[in-house]
């Protein structure tokens, strides 16, 4: 085939590959009942002045699956992990023993289960519309290309498989996550 035709289609699956990884990225934070330190992943410390992700300021360990500790490098720091805790909004109440930093994880209500589960669909519906996006930008890139009819088709129909192979790629990951999510 033409080089451009296998450019155009290497990079739209790269950019497929793009789009699950930000979807796992994505899963990650929506919490799936048992504790994890990737829970805490979008918290802002303020330190020195500057905002620092938390991982940089402090240990974030889980001693159980109820359980979060984070142990700051400086024990100065535990207002500022704190309020970075309450200002992200995760719905967590940070306790302050001196040393370190205790969120106790609440077990999920149905309700609530129900909500992350949504929230995960929500962020799978993204990455589809992200996956035929790159597949809407790659027709029109093949169109600009001097082909012939046959190679054309050829290239569309590459395109639209690793189009369909992605998206069962995207349904895969949300129906592992929300198995996860509604596993009490």
């Amino acid at each position: 085939m033409n080089e451009e035709v296998d450019f155009i289609l290497e990079s739209t699956e790269e950019n497929m590959q793009k789009a699950i990884k930000h979807l796992e990225k994505q899963l990650l934070n929506i919490r799936a009942g048992k504790a994890s330190p990737a829970m805490l992943g979008s918290v802002m410390v303020e330190y020195y002045g500057s905002m620092t992700p938390l991982n940089q300021v402090a240990n974030v360990n889980t001693p159980d699956a109820r359980t979060i500790t984070v142990q700051p490098f400086e024990r100065g720091t535990i207002p500022q992990i704190e309020k970075g805790i309450m200002v992200a909004n995760l719905g967590f109440n940070p306790m302050n023993n001196g040393e370190s930093v205790i969120i106790n994880v609440p077990p999920l209500t149905e309700e609530r289960r129900r909500e992350l589960a949504k929230q995960a669909k929500a962020e799978a519906e993204e990455a589809k519309i992200g996956i035929r996006n790159d597949r809407k930008v790659a027709n029109n890139e093949l169109k600009k290309v001097d082909i012939s009819e046959d190679a054309m088709k050829i290239a569309e129909e590459n395109i639209q498989e690793l189009t369909n192979t992605y998206i069962k790629k995207v349904d895969t990951i949300f129906e592992n996550k929300e198995k996860e999510i509604m596993t009490v």
